[in-house]
């Protein structure tokens, strides 16, 4: 299945995008602490991204269990959340969207307790 190995690289390749994006074309739009805020979204982008394309390479080649590929989309729903939201928060200066981040960081840690899970349970 490689479900996770698309949706990684997709991730990878926008979250390189909005890095530039935040870098150049924001950079005197944000004041400081949202451009912070915002390069906070790409860093998890980039590490979860990173996370997706581990756990298809794990999935495909080592561990084809469904917890791995249910954390995948956990992960996939956390960049969502997380990132998303801290993209939107920072853009708009809307402080309630604040109220959506620690869902994605839910699902991040969710979905790293079942890779954990797929682990030990093997």
């Amino acid at each position: 299945m490689q479900t996770l190995l698309v949706l990684g690289s997709a991730n990878m390749l926008l979250a390189v995008i909005l890095g530039a994006f935040g870098a150049h074309a924001l950079k005197k739009r944000l004041t400081p602490e949202m451009a912070a805020i915002y390069q906070t979204g790409v860093q998890y982008q980039i590490a979860h991204a990173l996370g997706l394309l581990l756990l298809g390479l794990i999935y495909n080649n080592v561990l084809p269990s469904n917890l791995v590929y249910t954390a995948g989309w956990l992960m996939f729903i956390g960049i969502i959340l997380f990132s998303g939201s801290l993209y939107v928060l920072s853009l708009t200066g809307v402080k309630k969207l604040g109220a959506i981040t620690p869902l994605g960081g839910l699902a991040f840690l969710a979905g790293w307790a079942l890779v954990i899970a797929a682990a030990v349970i093997g």
